[in-house]
């Protein structure tokens, strides 16, 4: 036996004994919950369960002996037998004391480790039958060299944490018997009650104490790394105290000569914020390194001003910092209908975009291009996708910009330089994932400052946009994950490299019947609203609505529409505020025209096709569809041609390639006409209106019908309007924006369209009321065109 205090032996009496007691055959059991016994050593207890305060009262009235186990699962509180082990430790009671709360402390002195054969009983304490498990001890140099590493590991590790007392090293280095020393180590050591059942659970003493000279390796190891972590972090503590007092002492001499600390005061606020963002390896070392320029800089000098506003911009710019909010396409879809009405096609084609941005792993956003005339909701579609995405939204207009600075900013050499517009909205956004509009993109021009279209090129490039670098800033900047939406009215003004980058999403217009919904739904109660009138107090006849439409506005959206609604909703408030109306009041179709007075819209269709040699084309404009009359003419002369109109090179070229098909084909065409028609007179095709310039090959098939109408006197039906390319052969090319044409066709009342058969394919993006209101007929010959288009000649005309 050692000399050490905490392995001695009692009896059941109290007192030492040099022998223990003989093992019975079966003992109480009493479960251990995260602590396992060993023996020899003194183990105190807390006991609270019923159970075990009835199973100590037994055992206090006898031996005082009982079986201590630990259990396999700690978070289990009342062990079946099953969850307990199978090898525990005898234990003697060696002094017991209740307290007040119910529950009983105790010492118990750990003696023989003994292996659990059979349960006798459960209730109301466990019972079971026991044998001894004897050590296994054989004597060597080998198990001396081991006994000697384990003291020698166990002494370090007890040097080198506070929580094991130094009382422990008298007490190792005195014990000579292997196996009470391992049973010390092993109830001393902070290893997992597992390991410490392992070790209790080996009889063989020598593999007992490999066992735990690797635990102790293990040990002094964590212990020395946990060291190193400590060294270093007092290290790092030490250097930013020596900082604090330096930089107090710097304060001091400061206030000692006077000078202001309300740059110092700037200076620690901008550490404090640039230590707070997530900055990029480079972006930090340009701050550090600004930073200390700054502190070097005297408060008064102008450079001061200029490093501190580039610092301000790198803390205020978001870096790292995105919404991470998965896009709900079901959600998405409900906003786009509720916000917007019809363009079934466009919000598909978004949705589109969003299911593909909702399942790429790839974090790189999206360049869409809504491209239309102007009021068609481009604009609000943006701010519609934004809160689709649940996203910040922030619009750039780029319409007359001329300078690159305004896209890129401007070098920090100039007075006055600040970042360029894409990083004004990144920091108004605060996020690296916001929703950009970029309005009016095809408004750009280039100036004296540059090209803004070629520093667009970078800003909507997903391969180059994730380095983006504004002059001003001089860093990368990662625009890969913003979702740009562009707007414009004329892709033809785009280049070609730009338009390249985007998406293309073409909204034509609206057709009357949307138009209507529109303004019932969305356009009435809104500017009743910002009228001040009461819900209810105002409302609109279908009849006015369609009249306003159809007299007072010109447009493929419904931005005029919204402005005329207005008037009327001004008028009605002055009304109200006068004390002249009261009460509920409807907006008939009448009372529409008395408000708005004069009709803007002239009915000059049925004037300009009463006679022979007047044709309706169509034409594409930057707000919508329209129909372009073109009026031919015959004078006694010598075989001239002449166009007017302010007519581009195209559209001459167009009407020279009708004439010279024409003069091929007249016997076909005017079989009644004189043979030398064309030598006795000169031609003269006008285009009005003069001051409005024209250009695009689409008018060919109209010049063609007109001349033949002239030539042939069959006048030309009033309900056909007409487009498409004519060639020198007579072929019928196709010509783009069929869709705003026919939609310009149906709002002056046109029932039938003639196109080029290669557009027919063009007719399935025709919303449903459009092909029901217009018959259109597609050809590849013009001859099918003067078929359609002639009407036979009338009988009293030479």
């Amino acid at each position: 036996m050692s000399s050490g205090s905490d392995l001695v032996i009692v009896g059941a009496d109290g007192h030492p004994i040099d022998e223990p007691t003989p093992v019975p055959a079966a003992l109480a059991v009493l479960p251990l919950r995260e602590t396992v016994p060993f023996p020899d050593l003194v183990i105190p207890l807390a006991v609270g369960q019923e159970r075990s305060l009835k199973l100590l009262d037994d055992v206090l009235s006898a031996d005082r002996r009982f079986v201590m186990v630990a259990g396999r699962d700690p978070d289990v509180e009342s062990p079946t037998p099953e969850q307990l082990y199978d090898v525990g430790v005898i234990g003697t009671i060696a002094r017991l004391m209740k307290v007040p709360d119910g529950s009983t402390r105790l010492l118990v002195q750990g003696g023989q480790r003994v292996r659990i054969t059979r349960w006798t009983q459960r209730e109301p304490y466990l019972v079971a039958t026991i044998e001894e498990l004897p050590d296994t001890v054989e004597q060597s140099d080998e198990l001396t060299a081991l006994v000697r590493e384990v003291q020698r590991t166990f002494l370090s590790i007890v040097d080198a944490v506070p929580y094991l007392p130094e009382e422990l090293q008298l007490a190792v280095a005195n014990i000579e018997d292997a196996s009470q020393l391992s049973h010390l180590i092993a109830s001393a050591l902070r290893i997992t009650a597992v390991e410490k059942q392992e070790l209790l659970e080996q009889a063989d003493v020598e593999l007992r104490l490999r066992r735990l000279v690797q635990l102790l390796a293990r040990e002094l190891d964590v212990i020395s790394i946990g060291t190193r972590i400590q060294d270093q972090v007092q290290s790092e503590l030490d250097k930013g105290q020596r900082e604090f007092v330096l930089r107090q002492q710097l304060r001091a001499i400061q206030a000692e000569l006077g000078e202001d600390d309300d740059s110092q005061r700037e200076i620690d606020e901008l550490r404090e914020q640039l230590g707070a963002r997530d900055l990029p390896e480079e972006v930090r070392k340009t701050a550090d390194r600004e930073l200390g320029r700054l502190a070097a800089i005297p408060a008064a000098s102008p450079e001061h001003g200029v490093v501190r506003g580039y610092l301000e911009w790198i803390a205020l710019l978001p870096w790292g910092a995105a919404t991470e909010q998965p896009i709900d396409l079901g959600l998405a879809k409900e906003i786009l209908d509720g916000d917007h009405y019809g363009l079934e096609q466009v919000k598909d084609k978004i949705l589109e975009h969003l299911a593909v941005l909702s399942l790429s792993h790839e974090s790189r956003g999206t360049i869409l291009c809504l491209a239309g005339p102007p009021g068609v909701g481009k604009t609000s579609l943006g701010k519609s996708i934004a809160r689709a995405m649940d996203r910040s939204f922030q619009r750039i207009s780029v319409g007359g910009v001329r300078d690159e600075a305004e896209i890129r900013g401007h070098r920090r050499t100039y007075v006055g330089a600040m970042p360029g517009s894409v990083l004004r909205a990144m920091r108004d956004a605060a996020t690296t994932n916001p929703v950009i509009l970029v309005d009016e993109i095809d408004k750009m021009s280039s100036g004296f400052g540059g090209d803004p279209t070629a520093a667009m090129l970078e800003v909507l490039d997903p391969e180059q946009n994730s380095t983006f670098r504004d002059h001003f800033l001089d860093l990368p900047y990662d625009l890969s994950q913003v979702t740009f939406i562009c707007t414009a009215n004329e892709l033809d003004r785009i280049p070609g490299p730009l338009r390249d980058r985007m998406e293309i999403v073409t909204i034509a217009g609206y057709t009357e019947r949307e138009k209507l919904e529109i303004a019932r739904r969305y356009l009435v109660p809104r500017q009743l609203e910002r009228a001040g009138l009461r819900r209810g107090q105002v409302s609109f006849t279908d009849a006015a609505l369609r009249t306003i439409i159809a007299e007072y506005t010109r447009e493929a959206g419904v931005r005029g529409l919204e402005r005329q609604i207005r008037t009327v909703a001004r008028k009605l408030a002055r009304q109200v505020a006068e004390g002249t109306l009261d009460g509920r009041t409807s907006i008939s179709a009448p009372k529409a025209r008395e408000m708005l007075g004069n009709r803007r819209r002239e009915k000059e269709r049925r004037r300009r096709s009463s006679e022979p040699g007047v044709a309706s084309g169509l034409a594409w404009t930057p707000v919508g569809g329209d129909v372009l009359y073109v009026e031919a003419a015959a004078t006694p002369g010598t075989g001239r041609f002449v166009l007017t109109g302010q007519l581009g090179d195209v559209m001459r070229e167009s009407g020279q390639a009708a004439f010279t098909w024409l003069r091929g084909n007249a016997g076909t065409v005017a079989p009644d006409a004189p043979s030398d028609w064309f030598k006795t007179h000169d031609v003269h095709v006008h285009v009005p209106a003069g001051a409005i310039p024209k250009d695009g090959p689409s008018a060919g098939i109209t010049i063609a019908t007109a001349l033949a109408s002239l030539m042939s006197g069959r006048p030309i039906r009033d309900d056909v309007a007409m487009t498409g390319e004519i060639t020198l052969t007579g072929q019928v090319l196709p010509i783009g924006g069929l869709k705003e044409k026919a939609l310009g066709a149906q709002d002056l009342g046109y029932k039938l369209v003639i196109a080029p058969a290669r557009n027919e394919r063009d007719l399935d993006d025709f919303p449903e009321s459009l092909r029901e209101s217009i018959e259109f007929h597609f050809v590849d010959r013009i001859e099918a065109v003067l078929d359609l288009a002639l009407r036979p000649k009338p009988r009293n005309r030479r």
